[in-house]
């Protein structure tokens, strides 16, 4: 499927990407963040009203393109009903990017609408369009569509299983011969 390798490709610039906008996001929060209680607490600095205003842009748009690359890789919760590896283990998995495909397109569907509204907004303290702020469930929804499209179209060319080895996060969890610990509270390990 020349497509899904397209996708694929593409899919892996974008998380590249979006990796390093991540990072920069994060690293602007913190900043953001200790400047804003430094201000407060030292008397010598200016207190910048639009520092909190930009912090919380940043967490917003950490957790919405976070939100779409934990969609690539299921990072998301997951709810594990039958045993692994069954029939309808397979099925419940295949639904569950069926569903977050349609999370996708309801956000890019009402997401545009929500961006437009921003164009006539301004920020209070930044002064920024408050469309700014307000793309983030589109930007997101056509992440989310993406990666979505990608799990679905490598689960219908390989399977679920090779779709999960390829893009999944591994887990020691899916590991063969993994056993959970087995200490309990009563055992002579925990006793101090």
């Amino acid at each position: 499927m020349p497509f899904a390798m397209a996708l694929g490709r593409v899919n892996r610039q974008l998380e590249r990407f979006l990796n390093g906008v991540l990072l920069l996001l994060l690293a602007s929060f913190i900043v953001l963040i200790v400047y804003q209680i430094a201000s407060r607490n030292l008397g010598f600095m200016p207190r910048l009203y639009w520092t909190e205003e930009m912090s919380r842009f940043a967490f917003q748009w950490m957790i919405m393109l976070g939100t779409a690359i934990g969609v690539l890789h299921a990072d998301h919760f997951v709810l594990e009903a039958f045993p692994r590896g069954s029939r309808p283990d397979r099925i419940t998995r295949v639904i569950r990017d069926v569903a977050c495909l349609l999370v996708g397109v309801i956000f890019v569907v009402f997401g545009f609408d929500f961006l437009r509204s921003g164009f006539d907004r301004i920020a209070s303290a930044s002064q920024l369009p408050m469309m700014v702020t307000y793309s983030t469930f589109f930007v997101s929804g056509l992440l989310i569509v993406l990666f979505s499209l990608q799990r679905l179209l490598v689960t219908m060319a390989h399977g679920v299983d090779a779709m999960e080895r390829k893009l999944d996060t591994p887990s020691e969890i899916d590991e063969p011969g993994y056993a959970p610990p087995t200490q309990t509270l009563g055992s002579p390990e925990n006793r101090s």
